[in-house]
């Protein structure tokens, strides 16, 4: 099955959000005020209940002021870090599209999936105890129609297809930019997690956290660890105390409880 993509070619995109809207309306979730914070953003971050959240990152390059706005959900990524952190068989599935899903039926609430994401991304419902994020529109894209927000997008920001064909575009599109003085541009798709079925195009890709994303995304290594090694020694260890358990069944049989003898 052909692994499928959003490009999103931050050059195009003006901040009106009206991709944060139809990803409201499309998953029906209920929509909670942001504190004013001297900015322009909706929300401070992600949340339970907002997966979608155009950053505004303000500052000043090469002498004059810039919005380096930038669109930011799940990237879902080829090698996802929140997959490999669950212990819950279910609750985190990855598509044979790409697209990384969750089922929160089977969802415990541990969330380890929040620890294993290097882009910080899943978030814990205070409420239902359940983790959510952005799905990619994974009903939609299953009917054979695009994400909601890709369809609400007034600017062509935002794109949706094939990976392969949105990586040469991205690179297309860089290329056109430093033809345009924009020496600095550039594609941003994770490689540290394998690539990522979210992919930007960045007229500073250098400094990619200037956009909120971060710099040389990898899964932590603690992941690795504890779902690699230490859950081998875990395994084994209680393989062991099984098995000496139970010669030592064999061996002495079963232990006696003698009660106090009356005088």
């Amino acid at each position: 099955m052909t692994t499928v993509a959003k490009l999103i070619d931050t050059t195009l995109c003006i901040g009106c959000k009206a991709c944060e809207v139809a990803c409201q309306e499309w998953n029906e979730q209920e929509f909670t005020l942001g504190v004013f914070a001297n900015t322009y953003q909706t929300l401070p971050d992600l949340a339970p209940n907002f997966w979608n959240l155009i950053k505004f990152n303000e500052e000043y390059k090469d002498g004059a002021q810039a919005w380096l706005m930038a669109k930011y959900q799940c990237m879902h990524c080829a090698e996802p870090g929140c997959l490999k952190a669950c212990p819950s068989p279910g609750a985190i599935v990855q598509l044979p599209n790409g697209i990384v899903d969750f089922h929160q039926d089977n969802c415990i609430g541990c969330g380890y999936c929040i620890t294993g994401c290097p882009f910080d991304v899943p978030r814990l419902s205070p409420t239902t105890k359940k983790v959510y994020k952005c799905s990619l529109c994974s009903d939609r894209v299953g009917a054979g129609l695009t994400p909601a927000c890709i369809r609400t997008c007034p600017t062509n920001c935002l794109t949706f297809g094939a990976r392969a064909d949105l990586v040469q575009i991205a690179n297309q599109r860089a290329v056109e930019l430093k033809a345009d003085g924009h020496k600095d541009a550039g594609v941003y798709d994770g490689p540290g997690v394998g690539g990522t079925n979210v992919i930007y195009v960045l007229k500073h890709a250098s400094t990619p956290e200037s956009y909120g994303l971060p710099k040389d995304p990898t899964i932590p290594w603690t992941v690795a660890l504890w779902k690699g090694p230490l859950k081998w020694v875990a395994n084994a260890a209680f393989i062991g105390t099984a098995v000496g358990a139970m010669l030592h069944y064999l061996k002495f049989g079963p232990k006696e409880v003698h009660g106090d003898k009356a005088d």
